[in-house]
């Protein structure tokens, strides 16, 4: 496992070429400048509006030297200008953000609210007495200030607004608070900013005549609002990648980077997180031009035909499965863990659903294995004494005394209800599929050691003895959550077996083994899968409604609702040999936990 891998095909920079629209995009200041200038020469009006609107994060200051002045505008105004004193804006949302360093609640607020009546009022009427010319009302909430001849918006994934609060300097929207701590940062934009702008962007993406992707300092991409909603389309309806991303951690290994060719200067590879859209990033291909968008883009304007009614129904315009991979070959056991019950993060944060998931193993070392669940006889009361002892530096957890230690190999599967005790431990590649709200992880334990940034990473036992299943002892753990495989049908050269989640789960999961092109159907309902054995296939439409895509070892892919049939066969260097792929979708019902 410490052999660097010779060939390796992971993709991390995974793209969509959309048809019939070579020529939609432009990519850098100059080409997007020339597009904007001949889009207003063509209205020929006396007065022109051009709005600016701007997810948060977007480098303003580039947008106004090399796009907005080349523009030679008459009047420029700045939508900040109406926006309430960061002290008011604190005072808003101080109830969703809490006392708690972790952990708040989710903002319901509209943009509006976080702009001042009176100097909107004063704004607007400015934008109006400007009587010729072209009129640039830019930033966040710039839509709010005027109409618009033409819209903008200039988007921002939240991946890459993560690295503008690490290494740019970057604070909250309406706060000043550039230089607080990076948690405090990413739990007011969690809670906060990343809900009120993603409401509010939603109408606007709707009608925008375009889309200026910002990811890339001086290398913008503009695509007119008629190719990026076509794209969209075409996404939604094929089998597709999210881009990937990797971070390290306090408990980060090696594998990821020798199997995806990462960084070898990097300390470790903690997490890859290739199936989050709320995060990650979309890449749609326009000719020579790649366009960057956030995938969460998707979710929120396409839902039905990615998501299927059903699911839509139940969770709304939200993506309710997630994958990713932990790494801690040569890395360390992950903290002592338990996640919130549905009842409980329904009435603490006001989330709609919990996190359910389970852990796959892709590699494992000889001595891999899991914490799950605690020993049987173990005493609420003793093991949450020994736990507040060990928060407090008094001494260490004795794991050993009530959790249980289960040993993990390739291929096995561990399911985790919410409520149960877990862990993964040092030594294994673990696929993690869960529920979304990835963000609620109650700590119990860390093992006594310093997060990245020096200091200890907080506990949450107060959070953690209110959910524990103290029931889910040694006896129900190995009955009910330890590779419950079950047949469900075979033929030449394949079979295919239900693997979970545990009858509380709203996941359902199953693994295909196979030699052989096999049949899946979506059911109306989008499927995430991963290749989880072999070097690679291909998804191939039965009808040839999309063109063949391949996967490899280790990606995972999204299959949209609206795809129906489509076929996974061996391609290439697999060929001849036995292939897997575990595949997860939303069930029909669950039973509430």
């Amino acid at each position: 496992m410490n052999k660097r891998n010779e060939h390796p095909q992971y993709d991390k920079f995974p793209e969509v070429v959309i048809a019939g629209r070579e020529q939609a995009a432009r990519q850098g200041w100059p080409q997007v400048v020339a597009t904007l200038q001949a889009a207003l020469a063509a209205r020929a009006q006396q007065k022109t509006v051009l709005v600016v609107e701007c997810y948060h994060g977007v480098a303003q200051r580039e947008l106004l030297t090399k796009l907005l002045m080349p523009l030679r505008p008459a009047a420029l105004f700045d939508a900040a200008e109406a926006r309430r004193s960061p002290e008011e804006i604190d005072a808003l949302i101080d109830a969703d953000l809490t006392d708690d360093p972790v952990f708040g609640r989710i903002c319901t607020r509209e943009l509006a609210d976080f702009f001042d009546p009176g100097k909107c009022a004063r704004l607007q009427q400015a934008i109006a007495a400007v009587s010729r010319g072209l009129v640039v009302v830019v930033g966040t909430g710039a839509a709010l200030m005027a109409e618009g001849d033409l819209l903008i918006y200039a988007d921002l994934a939240r991946w890459e607004i993560q690295q503008r609060f690490r290494h740019g300097g970057l604070g909250n929207w309406g706060a000043d608070n550039a230089t607080a701590d990076l948690a405090a940062r990413y739990k007011r934009a969690f809670f906060v900013d990343w809900r009120v702008l993603d409401r509010h962007k939603v109408p606007l993406l709707q009608r925008a005549d375009f889309l200026l992707d910002t990811h890339q300092a001086g290398s913008p991409r503009l695509v007119s609002g008629a190719a990026f909603h076509a794209g969209l389309r075409q996404v939604a309806r094929q089998p597709f990648r999210v881009v990937p991303f990797f971070d390290p951690g306090v408990w980060g290994g090696q594998w990821m980077k020798q199997q995806f060719d990462l960084d070898p200067a990097a300390a470790n590879y903690a997490w890859c997180f290739d199936c989050v859209p709320e995060e990650n990033s979309l890449l749609m291909r326009f000719g020579d031009v790649r366009v960057e968008i956030p995938a969460l883009d998707l979710v929120l304007l396409y839902p039905q035909a990615l998501l299927g009614e059903a699911v839509y129904a139940r969770f709304g315009a939200e993506f309710p499965i997630r994958f990713d991979l932990l790494d801690t070959v040569g890395g360390q056991n992950l903290s002592l863990q338990v996640h919130p019950t549905a009842p409980y993060i329904r009435q603490q944060f006001g989330m709609a659903y919990t996190q359910d998931e389970s852990y796959y193993i892709l590699a494992a070392e000889p001595d891999a294995g899991v914490c799950l669940g605690v020993k049987t006889g173990t005493q609420p009361d003793e093991m949450a004494a020994a736990l507040a002892q060990a928060g407090q530096g008094l001494n260490d957890f004795d794991d050993r005394r009530f959790i249980n230690h289960l040993p993990a190999r390739r291929h096995d599967h561990f399911l985790i209800p919410a409520g149960t005790v877990h862990c993964a431990g040092a030594g294994s590649v673990v696929l993690e599929i869960s529920a979304t709200p990835y963000l609620f992880t109650f700590k119990l334990w860390d093992w006594g050691r310093l997060g990245l940034d020096g200091r200890p990473r907080p506990l949450h036992l107060h959070h953690g003895r209110e959910v524990i299943d103290w029931q889910r002892d040694t006896g129900w753990v190995t009955r009910e959550l330890v590779n419950r495989v079950e047949p469900v049908a075979a033929g030449p050269g394949w079979q295919e077996e239900r693997t979970g989640l545990h009858p509380s789960q709203f996941i359902e999961t199953r693994r295909h083994w196979f030699s052989v092109p096999v049949l899946h159907h979506t059911e109306g309902r989008v499927n995430v899968l991963n290749l989880i054995e072999g070097e690679e296939a291909v998804v191939e439409s039965p009808s040839g409604h999309f063109a063949p895509f391949v996967v490899h070892f280790a990606e995972t892919f999204i299959i949209p609702a609206a795809v129906g049939a489509y076929r996974i066969r061996p391609c290439g260097r697999s060929l001849g040999k036995r292939l897997g792929t575990l595949k997860a979708w939303v069930r029909e019902e669950a039973t509430p936990c």
